[in-house]
């Protein structure tokens, strides 16, 4: 009877599993959209897309996307270009990247991209990029058949330049930078609804120039970490992003575009375990020729998860309108090479045909030395705190003096220095007070 028991039971919970995977696979991709459009469409913006040049929202792809794009207090690679223009002063490596964002449909967005600090300033760093979004603009008649096609263009190109200020070993230092920016919307011409004729400069008056800037600081150090370190567990950053004017009408009347897309973000990004990177974003977009026009603010997070030296995990989730995100990828590094590849899923993804998908490739191309001066420091260092150890005061001061000829901002030689006078000065004293008695 036990027996009899415990079948009907199992055959019960088998009966009830098999009917409902059987209803959740009726469920379509289309119904679950529903369901989640309708679940956060109290944070529908009705002044969503009234910006021009959206592609400045665009992400250039690869690892940030990865991490949702909560980037801002983050910024350890060349993708502090989008995302915050004070990191590329607190960048290790001289960095090449090519990305790739295949968007929505068709669209898409490339960017090249470059960045490096100065040798002999090595707190300043330079750098810039250029990106271009396009997707097929095609035009047909009244009977279907093809009159135009061409493709509609968003390109931008920027310069950057960062100073860390006051960076030191123990604070890290106040990093501020800019970058200045130049974007033009290429709009094909159209034809005559009439007569079906191409209109010779009617993309052109659609077409549009875009000046702009983002300025952004950002702040590092060490919490709750118990040892002296070169490499921060906490980075905050804030930034504000596309402030400027575009304006249109060319070959017809020059007047203002629609806004561009300014945003003011500030982020967050801890690292307490050495292997596991967490980030968060805040993100409150503004309209800077209309400031009565409130725009919801968006929040992004991310999480990295070092499994080796060559190889992360990265995934993130952005909660931005009625269109929540979920992303996630991996990243390689190979012969200097870094390599991220990413996966987006959210209310606009398409498995027909397959979008959502970036990648980035960067060439690291060294730090120009900064590596083996930080070694030959700590070896100063080192030897100097044996000289200590040794009573040799004297002998101390000198070794960390050379320490501080390569960099004067390392302060344990600085804190050393001034704890080996303190100790000549005593020593002295005592010997004095000795020969007195």
């Amino acid at each position: 009877m036990k027996k009899k028991g415990y079948f009907i039971r199992k055959s019960t919970v088998l009966i009830f599993l098999m009917f409902f995977c059987s209803k959740l696979q009726a469920a379509s991709i289309t119904d679950a959209e529903t369901v989640i459009g309708d679940l956060f469409s109290s944070l529908t913006d009705s002044d969503e897309g009234t910006t021009s040049f959206r592609s400045l929202l665009i992400p250039f792809g690869g690892r940030t996307e990865s991490l949702g794009n909560a980037y801002t207090g983050l910024c350890d690679d060349i993708s502090y270009l989008r995302f915050n223009p004070a990191a590329g002063s607190i960048q290790k490596e001289t960095q090449i990247a090519l990305f790739h964002n295949s968007w929505i449909a068709d669209s898409k967005l490339e960017t090249l991209g470059f960045t490096t600090r100065f040798k002999n300033t090595p707190h300043l760093s330079a750098g810039g990029y250029l990106s271009c979004f396009y997707m097929p603009f095609t035009e047909y008649n009244f009977f279907g058949d093809r009159v135009a096609a061409s493709y509609y263009t968003e390109t931008v190109a920027a310069l950057n330049a960062s100073y860390n200020l006051l960076a030191g070993y123990d604070f890290k230092g106040l990093a501020a930078g800019i970058t200045l920016k130049a974007g033009w919307r290429g709009m094909p011409d159209y034809t005559d609804n009439d007569s079906g004729a191409i209109i010779a400069g009617s993309g052109l008056s659609q077409s549009a120039l875009a000046v702009m800037a983002d300025i952004g600081f950002m702040l590092q150090f060490n919490f709750l970490k118990y040892y002296s370190s070169r490499d921060p567990n906490v980075r905050i950053g804030i930034s504000a992003q596309n402030v400027g004017v575009s304006i249109t009408g060319f070959g017809d009347s020059i007047k203002l575009d629609d806004p561009l897309p300014t945003t003011v973000s500030a982020g967050i990004s801890l690292k307490f375990i050495k292997p596991i990177t967490l980030s968060f974003d805040f993100v409150q977009p503004l309209n800077l020729m209309d400031f009565s026009h409130y725009r919801i603010p968006y929040f992004n997070t991310g999480l990295s998860i070092q499994f080796a030296s060559f190889i992360s995990f990265l995934a993130g989730f952005s909660l931005k309108g009625a269109n929540p995100r979920i992303s996630s990828g991996f990243e390689f590094e190979v012969a200097k090479i870094r390599l991220n590849m990413n996966y987006t899923l959210d209310l606009t993804t398409s498995l027909a045909p397959l979008n959502r998908i970036s990648l980035s490739a960067k060439l690291l191309l060294g730090d120009k030395g900064r590596s083996i001066t930080d070694a030959q420091v700590d070896e100063y260092y080192q030897l100097g705190l044996k000289y200590y150890a040794d009573a040799k005061w004297e002998d101390a001061i000198i070794v960390w003096q050379e320490a501080l000829k390569l960099n004067k901002r390392f302060d344990p030689a600085i804190q050393g220095i001034q704890s080996a006078r303190y100790q000549i000065e005593m020593f002295q004293q005592i010997r004095e007070s000795l020969m007195l008695d």
